[in-house]
């Protein structure tokens, strides 16, 4: 391949079908009392955001609007918070994001981590059948 052929890293398109699977479910104990009534990707900061935005922001900013947010511990507070600020309209389905909480699929426990929780909504993945799929916290700054 000649130098010229090769394409430079920063012009390399996303794939056309990317799924991310955005991880909120910790308990968030090491921000107490932050995260006593709510958990940490629900954490407020500057006004009407939330710790959970960073990572939207950055997926739909990357041109990725297909995303499953996988809830566990004391999710109404993100609920809410998705329900009011991250709303997608129109004729694109492939561009939505979704709250998923624990289906308790097999052994009927919660998500016990991040490989547990893709693993039991993997029919997610397969419906969606994307050619990559991007697993992010959603906590993470």
């Amino acid at each position: 391949m000649s130098p010229t052929s090769r394409q430079n890293p920063s012009q390399e398109r996303i794939p056309q079908k990317v799924l991310a699977m955005i991880m909120a479910g910790g308990k968030g104990e090491r921000l107490m009392p932050l995260t006593e009534q709510r958990s940490k990707p629900s954490v407020p900061f500057a006004g009407n955001y939330r710790i959970a935005d960073f990572v939207l922001s950055n997926f739909i900013n990357s041109g990725i609007q297909a995303m499953y947010v996988l809830v566990q511990y004391r999710s109404q507070s993100l609920i809410e918070h998705l329900r009011r600020a991250w709303r997608f309209s129109g004729p694109n389905r492939q561009a939505f994001i979704t709250v998923v909480p624990p289906q308790m699929k097999g052994r009927g426990k919660w998500y016990e981590g991040t490989a547990d929780a893709v693993y039991q909504n993997i029919n997610l993945i397969h419906d969606f059948a994307p050619g990559l799929v991007a697993v992010f916290g959603a906590d993470h700054i």
